[in-house]
């Protein structure tokens, strides 16, 4: 029923394969050749639309299954040849359509013992029968040929197929990177912001009666924030942000400042050679997460920030003097620090943290993997 279906709506070989199958279909007439110049029996007659009907029919179904289920196929194509061969020394052209079959077999190696055997045995058959020279070279000189093609032909298809499958496999690792690089950069920037402006409001609602005019300055910087961060969260979306680690160490220091904590920068940060943008970008989100985290866990009072360059290496350090080592494991598991660990981890880099008496966070990027990711 499957099959008649198939025939009836099409197509009547898989699209991948192409037009060609109804081309070669056309090599049936060298079986037919004979009867130009041979008045043959009706009999004979009725057996040969027979059997080009049904050979048709083998034909085009033996598209459409492979492996083992393709083995009747190459049988009947095969007996076919055997069952015409003593009256009909254009059935070679059987042997040549069950040779191109071996293809459907999948495995090359059986694929290829299969198109042998094929051959062999029609060898076999011309002799024994002592089968005309015009029977056994079409089938050896023809089928060989045609059947390694067949094979060959049928190997870049299944490599091409493994290839777009691959391909798909790459875009869709590439999308769930791409969702994880929004939800880390999303997490990094909202959550600064967000802390400061929460922090802001906190000291505007305590100024309200006591100063307003500190209140209402507090407030302005609210406004200012949420613009920065509406404004960083588009440009991260659009995938073309790069944040400037001096621009970020100002930004820490206005709202370390806001929470009553004192940032110290090593002077030695002013005199750094120029770094790639990739690593400034990665250094940047770092200080900006571990700010974050000092914002919402410590109650530091106190921030030493260093930068500087060791063996290659480009080394960041930033460690408070709060109290925190309760959320340690907490923030060990957080979203914030993996993402940072991950893009750290991109560049080859290494990611360590300490808690005692405050947390201590040290970063190393090489120097050279950086720029190699900064030139991709």
């Amino acid at each position: 029923m499957r099959l008649l279906r198939r025939w009836i709506d099409g197509p009547w070989v898989p699209p991948q394969v192409g037009r060609a199958p109804y081309l070669w279909i056309a090599s049936l007439a060298f079986f037919g050749w004979k009867y130009l110049y041979v008045d043959a029996s009706a009999l004979e007659y009725a057996l040969l639309a027979l059997t080009l009907a049904a050979f048709v029919v083998i034909y085009f179904a033996s598209f459409w299954y492979a492996g083992r289920r393709a083995v009747p196929f190459i049988a009947a194509a095969f007996a076919m040849g055997v069952a015409w061969a003593p009256v009909n020394f254009g059935a070679s052209t059987f042997f040549i359509f069950a040779s191109a079959m071996c293809s459907r077999l999948g495995r090359p190696r059986i694929a290829y013992c299969c198109l042998a055997a094929v051959l062999l045995s029609a060898t076999a058959l011309a002799l024994g029968l002592q089968l005309p020279l015009s029977f056994l070279i079409p089938t050896l000189a023809t089928g060989a040929p045609v059947g390694i093609a067949s094979i060959m032909d049928a190997q870049v298809r299944s490599s091409r197929r493994l290839l777009l499958l691959k391909q798909e496999e790459v875009e869709h690792l590439a999308r769930i990177a791409e969702r994880e690089r929004i939800s880390r950069d999303m997490h990094d920037l909202l959550g600064h912001s967000l802390s400061l402006i929460t922090l802001k409001a906190e000291l505007a609602g305590r100024l309200l009666e006591r100063d307003p005019a500190a209140c209402r300055q507090e407030i302005r910087d609210i406004e200012a924030s949420a613009r920065h961060a509406l404004a960083e969260v588009r440009s991260a979306v659009s995938g073309y942000r790069e944040t400037g680690f001096a621009q970020e160490l100002e930004r820490a220091r206005v709202a370390l400042s806001a929470a009553g904590v004192t940032l110290h920068a090593d002077a030695a940060m002013a005199s750094l050679p120029a770094m790639p943008a990739t690593a400034e970008n990665v250094l940047a989100l770092a200080l900006r997460e571990a700010v974050t985290n000092i914002l919402r866990h410590a109650g530091a009072t106190r921030c030493d920030v260093s930068l500087g360059m060791q063996d290659g290496l480009i080394v960041f350090r930033i460690r408070d003097d709060g109290k925190a080592v309760a959320e340690a494991g907490a923030l060990v598991q957080g979203n914030g620090l993996r993402g940072m660990q991950e893009r750290v981890a991109q560049l080859g880099g290494w990611l360590g943290m300490r808690c005692d008496q405050g947390m201590s966070l040290e970063l190393r990027l090489p120097m050279e993997r950086a720029a190699q990711g900064a030139s991709r």
